[in-house]
């Protein structure tokens, strides 16, 4: 049975079953707690916490998951994978256990011909909560389970939660018994490789607390109703069903495994170390394509880091098994073309998430190369010390700074007949998790309780009338203050307003909210902020100014209309900006994320490299032609479906309802889905000024730009800014730049012969430094403090020059630059061949005289630099230094 019909018989079993078939959500949402969904019941939490009442009784969906907890185990198990999908059927206060497990059943073990999987009942087994006693029986009249097939287990096994504060409750999971040659007798309680878990119920009834992930946290209560949230994972169905040894052997990711074996050489199944890394590359291709479908790009934090550590596993193996060339723009097309009869928008939106896969290989296969170099040394280093043990901290470099998998330094360390200190990367491994894990808690804020809520949530959803009007009488339908309703609220306070409607935008799609004000007999409050909760319900942050707002009071609400003139600008502005990048740079410059305000953009693009002062021009250019063309704005309201067909642009990771508002500017030139305000022609934008272009992460540009008055304004700043450059140089505004250029010339000449000067003045000095050097017990030493500035390249040569003139006597020089002003000193010490003869070497020298200046460095026999922090403590280590050379014995 293919995976695609597997999902289908899913759906249709619980649509026949009364359930709404809901789309699966983006994998990115707003949750402060996780960077995927990592389960099919994520996009329905706000209805399970009650935060708001769910629009249907019973629903059903295939969610995408990305979990990547368990990213070291996948390759290595039958059952582990970073992306899948997650078929669920979910009961809001409906239907409970007798239900889920009735329906569970049913589908399971239904004929084929009928509809179902046809799985054999007599090789299902189940566990239960240690204490569910309702569970166990009803497993056993509904499915007639036999006792010993019926399996308790504990908290850590069987009591779901996210792992985070949230919905949590028992559960009971079906296994599969894959049979004898698989494992142990016993059931899952002995082996979960023989018997392998396919679906979960989880009878969801109550929240937890702070606490461990997995047991011992604490129960806060009940939710506000009995629910029920289950999870079946496909691709497990599927590597059953299709008869294959594991999940990597199915119909939507084998192929990806065939495309490794075409581009290798090798055969998948030959051998296990080589099978592992065919199946990292097939479950990390499928979750890296996914997630840049869904707006991620490669970067240094949070998301980013993941998609980048995923993409570079895939990389790597493909490296370990042969496959030199780029390889992963060959694995996203094969991905695509198996995935796309499920998410269409892997065909559609191709040529974007091909260039970040390409983009990514890229510069990874550039840090490979500087990486290979510091590698190169380290192992030299290593040689040269007669150890044949890389230093764990040089593998953790490696990783840490060049992302260098450790696989990949293990064989590089083996090709060179080195080993590696395995522990001590570890070690400063798991350091560094440690302090990852410790921010990620300062920052992680549980979920929120937003129940207060629940009762105007049930009174419907606030009426935005902002599109139409900047003024709206409505109703206080509720007032919140330190997360608890209150009936009033007096002069100087700051609370939550709930209006029946509102002519105020709430923040969202990039756009800030608006300023404005609201307004009663004798009451008077400033809108500080607006933004929505379930995405339903307006919420203004509002200072009362004077007099007493009251729930249930008749108000006034309305929108500062020049912040409104500036927002609308702004967003509109950002729309073209956007259009103007995809016109220039081509279809795969999509948005990545913006923000808006009055008078100013910002738009993050996917991109692979920074753009040239013509093309920042050229962009510029299109966007003011835009504006000057007049074009028509205007807004239609269509299915998620209609948009696509029109070619609508999405913003990543934004949520969107079945009906949708598509923005269009000069028709298709501009299509966008948007819930922000605009200008009705583009002409009301007014002009558009870059200001600049910039990095935020790999393969990730950000532009930023004033429109509008505000733009004006910059650009009369620049003008004034050439006018008084133009006057002190007396010279017409269009010959300031080569006037500039000329002064910049002779300057840069200027300080090439005064740096000749100083360098001949200093090198003048070796003769001076060599005569006064002191005898310490037969070695000529010469230990100065030189003027501040010293490079270090003129140090080394006037050292190597003093250390000339000593002649054949055992000479040490040691010389410092300290500067007061930058907090800095340098040092150089070098011997010369005499010297080293009596058993001397200057990187051994050093920690003789380090801490007075709080110094670190070293170095070779012959010569050791470095520098410290404590200019003051010069005098000390040259006194040091000298105390070390006596106390040295004639003849060492």
């Amino acid at each position: 049975m293919q995976t695609h019909d597997i999902r289908q018989r899913f759906l249709s079993h619980f649509e026949r079953a009364g359930h709404t078939v809901v789309p699966s959500a983006s994998l990115l949402l707003d949750d402060p707690n996780l960077l995927f969904v990592n389960a099919g019941m994520v996009p329905f939490k706000p209805y399970f916490l009650g935060e708001a009442s769910a629009p249907y009784p019973r629903a059903t969906s295939i969610q995408k998951c990305v979990r990547t907890g368990d990213i070291d185990e996948v390759g290595k198990t039958s059952r582990h994978n970073t992306f899948f999908q997650m078929a669920g059927n979910f009961s809001f206060g409906d239907y409970f256990k007798e239900t889920a497990i009735k329906e569970a059943w049913s589908l399971l073990t239904t004929s084929q011909a009928d509809g179902g999987f046809g799985f054999d009942p007599d090789r299902l087994w189940a566990t239960v909560y240690h204490d569910d006693d309702e569970t166990e029986t009803l497993w056993r009249e509904i499915a007639g389970l036999p006792e010993e097939r019926i399996q308790r287990r504990g908290m850590a096994d069987n009591y779901w939660s996210m792992t985070v504060p949230g919905p949590c409750g028992p559960c009971s999971e079906i296994y599969y018994d894959r049979g004898p040659e698989h494992g142990r007798e016993g059931g899952p309680i002995v082996d979960e490789d023989r018997f392998l878990e396919i679906w979960n119920l989880v009878f969801m009834q109550n929240i937890r607390g702070e606490g461990p992930a997995k047991e011992g946290y604490p129960i806060l209560g009940e939710l506000p109703a009995k629910n029920i949230d289950t999870g079946l994972g496909i691709e497990r169905v599927a590597y059953l069903l299709q008869g294959v040894d594991n999940v990597y052997e199915t119909d939507l990711v084998r192929p990806v495994i065939a495309k490794a074996e075409e581009l290798s050489g090798r055969r998948y199944g030959a051998d296990e170390t080589a099978d592992v890394r065919f199946r990292v590359i097939a479950d990390h291709a499928r979750s890296g394509v996914m997630l840049i479908a869904d707006g991620v790009t490669p970067g240094n934090e949070a998301r980013g880091y993941v998609l980048r550590r995923l993409l570079r596993r895939i990389v790597r193996s493909a490296r370990l098994l042969g496959v030199k060339e780029p390889v992963l723009g060959e694995f996203t097309s094969v991905v695509r073309d198996v995935m796309s009869p499920a998410y269409p928008e892997l065909t559609t939106d191709y040529e974007r998430i091909e260039s970040v896969m390409r983009t990514e290989e890229n510069a990874f296969l550039a840090t490979l190369t500087s990486g290979s170099k510091i590698f190169d040394l380290a192992a030299t280093a290593t040689r040269d010390s007669g150890a044949v043990v890389l230093p764990g901290d040089k593998a953790f470099q490696l990783h840490d700074t060049y992302g260098f998998p450790i696989d990949l330094t293990l064989e590089m360390a083996a090709e060179q007949g080195l080993s590696v200190d395995e522990e001590g990367f570890r070690s400063l491994m798991a350091e560094q998790r440690a302090r990852a894990k410790s921010a990620a808690a300062s920052r992680r804020t549980g979920h929120g309780d937003k129940s207060v809520y629940r009762d105007l949530l049930d009174q419907g959803a606030t009426e935005f009338v902002g599109y139409e009007r900047l003024e709206s009488e409505s109703v206080v339908r509720g007032l919140v203050a330190e997360g608890a309703r209150v009936r009033s609220a007096g002069e100087g306070d700051i609370v939550e307003v709930v209006l029946d409607r509102t002519p105020l935008y709430a923040e969202s799609g990039g756009q800030e909210s608006d300023a404005g004000s609201i307004l009663g007999d004798s009451v008077r409050a400033e809108v500080l902020d607006v933004q929505k909760v379930s995405r339903k319900l307006w919420v203004h942050q509002v200072r009362v100014l004077e007099g007493e707002l009251a729930e249930g009071s008749a108000v006034l609400a309305k929108v500062d209309p020049e912040w409104r003139i500036g927002a609308r600008q702004g967003h509109s502005g950002t729309h073209v900006v956007h259009a103007a990048l995809r016109e220039v740079l081509g279809p795969s410059a999509l948005q990545s994320g913006s923000y808006n305000k009055p008078g100013y953009l910002r738009l993050d693009f996917a991109w692979p490299g920074g753009l040239s002062a013509e093309t920042r021009s050229e962009i510029e250019e299109v966007s003011n032609l835009a504006v000057r063309r007049d074009l028509g704005v205007s807004v239609l309201h269509t299915s998620m479906a209609g948009a696509r067909e029109l070619g609508a642009l999405a913003l990543f990771g934004e949520t969107y309802d079945e009906t949708v508002r598509v923005v269009e500017i000069g028709g298709a030139w501009s299509r966008e889905l948007c819930g922000g305000t605009h200008v009705e022609h583009s002409s009301q934008i007014g002009p558009i000024t870059l200001l600049g272009e910039s990095s935020i992460g790999s393969g990730v540009r950000r532009i930023e730009a004033y429109v509008g008055i505000e733009a004006f304004r910059y650009l009369a700043t620049e003008r004034a800014l050439v006018q008084n450059i133009a006057a002190m140089l007396k010279v017409p505004d269009q010959e300031v730049p080569a006037r500039v250029e000329s002064l910049v010339e002779r300057l840069r000449l200027a300080e090439k012969e005064l740096e000749r000067v100083r360098a001949a003045a200093l090198l003048s000095s070796a003769g001076g430094l060599a005569d006064s050097a002191a005898d310490v017990d037969g070695l000529a030493v010469v230990a100065a403090a030189l003027p501040a500035g010293v490079s270090g390249g003129d140090l080394r040569t006037l050292a190597l020059d003093v250390r000339g003139r000593l002649g054949e006597r055992p000479g040490v020089v040691a010389l410092f630059s300290a500067d007061e002003a930058a907090g800095k000193v340098s040092f150089l010490v070098t011997l010369n061949t005499a010297a080293r003869e009596r058993g001397l070497a200057a990187g051994k020298l050093v920690p003789s005289f380090a801490p007075a200046i709080a110094a670190r460095g070293g170095g070779k026999p012959d010569m050791a630099q470095g520098g410290g922090t404590n200019p003051a403590g010069v005098s000390e280590a040259i006194a040091a230094l000298h105390r070390e050379l006596a106390a040295v014995p004639a003849s060492r």
